[in-house]
C-alpha cells in the first residue's frame, strides 16, 4: 500500500518509520526538512507539502499537535485534500475536538474521502516499539480495510464506533492519565514534605492495589527529577482544555479534570511546557513550599 505520512514529530517519526518496517511505500511531509531525513534514510520519498505527500496514496496518516493544526494540514493551501484522490482514506492520529472530527469527515465525504479519526495512548516508547493504544471512530467498513495498517503501529487497536468516537475514547483516556499523575504527584509530595524517600515509597506502591502504568513510568520520571518529554506537558494541557470545552457543551461535571487542567495551565506558565507531563509534580511542589 501506498501510504502518505503528514507529521513527523515526537510520535509521528517512529509510527512512520514502522509503516516502512512493515512493508509500506511512504510520502511523508514534515514542517522542517530534518523530521524527514530518518524517512529518507529508510526509503520513503520526502514531499515539499501535505497534498504532494498525498498523491496516488491508498491512505494519508495525520499527526499533528492541535485541532487548528489538522484543519490546515488537510484543508489548507497545498494540503491533504488537495492532492488526495476520491477512495482514498485519510487516518487522523492527531488527539483533536470530536466535534471538529465529525465536521472534517462530512468534508471528505463530499469530495469522496473516507475519514477515520484514531488517536493513540503510549507516549514514544510506545510509537518507536509499535505498541500504542489505538482508538478508531469512522466506517466498521474502512476500519477493517485500514486495520492491518494500524496493525503496525499499535499493539491494540479498538473500534468505538462512527467517527469522533475514537477521538471521544482518547478524551476519557487523557481524563484518567491525568487524573493519576496528579494523584501519583500529590502521593510523592507527601512522601518528600514528610521527609521520606519518595522513591521507597514509589517502590512499596508498586507491589499493591495502588500500582498503575502512571505511578510506574511517571512516577520514576517524578522521583529522578527526569523531565525529558515522553509526552510534552503542553499537549496533554491540550488534550485537557478539549475535555473541559467538550465537558461544557454538554453540561456535565468533570471536577478533577477541571483542576488538572488548572494544574498543567500553570506548569505551561512557568515556561515548562516542553517538559515532560509528569513535571505538573512542580506545581504541586510550589504550592506546598518544596524546594528541591
Amino acid at each position: 500500500m501506498l501510504v502518505g505520512f503528514v507529521g513527523l514529530g515526537i510520535m509521528g517519526r517512529p509510527m512512520a518509520l514502522n509503516l516502512i518496517k512493515g512493508g509500506h511505500k511512504l510520502r511523508v511531509h514534515g514542517c522542517r526538512a530534518e523530521s524527514m531525513l530518518p524517512l529518507e534514510q529508510a526509503g520513503a520519498t520526502t514531499c515539499a507539502s501535505a497534498a504532494e505527500a498525498a498523491r496516488g496514496c491508498d491512505a494519508i496518516v495525520t499527526m499533528v499537535a492541535d485541532t487548528p493544526d489538522v484543519e490546515q494540514v488537510i484543508f489548507g493551501g497545498l494540503g491533504v485534500a488537495e492532492g488526495a484522490a476520491p477512495g482514498s482514506v485519510v487516518v487522523d492520529m492527531s488527539t483533536i475536538s470530536p466535534v471538529a472530527t465529525r465536521s472534517m469527515a462530512v468534508r471528505l465525504a463530499n469530495m469522496g474521502i473516507e475519514m477515520l479519526d484514531a488517536p493513540v495512548s503510549g507516549g514514544d516508547v510506545d510509537a518507536i516499539s509499535g505498541t500504542l493504544s489505538i482508538m478508531v471512530g469512522g466506517s466498521a467498513a474502512v476500519f477493517v480495510m485500514m486495520r492491518p495498517l494500524l496493525e503496525l503501529m499499535g499493539k491494540t487497536v479498538t473500534y468505538i464506533g462512527a467517527n469522533g468516537a475514537g477521538q471521544v475514547a482518547k478524551a476519557c483516556n487523557q481524563i484518567v492519565v491525568a487524573v493519576t499523575l496528579e494523584s501519583v504527584a500529590e502521593a510523592l509530595t507527601l512522601a518528600r514534605r514528610n521527609a521520606v524517600d519518595p522513591g521507597k515509597v514509589r517502590a512499596a506502591l508498586l507491589g499493591g492495589f495502588a500500582w498503575s502504568k502512571v505511578l510506574e513510568v511517571h512516577g520514576r520520571r517524578i522521583v529522578e527529577r527526569d523531565f525529558k518529554p515522553g509526552f510534552k506537558a503542553k499537549l496533554h494541557h491540550k488534550d485537557l482544555r478539549i475535555v473541559t470545552e467538550t465537558a461544557a457543551q454538554l453540561g456535565i461535571a468533570l471536577p478533577q479534570s477541571a483542576l488538572i487542567a488548572q494544574h498543567l495551565n500553570a506548569l505551561v506558565g512557568m515556561g515548562c511546557g516542553d517538559e515532560d507531563s509528569a513535571a505538573v509534580t512542580k506545581v504541586l511542589e510550589t504550592l506546598s513550599g518544596l524546594k528541591l
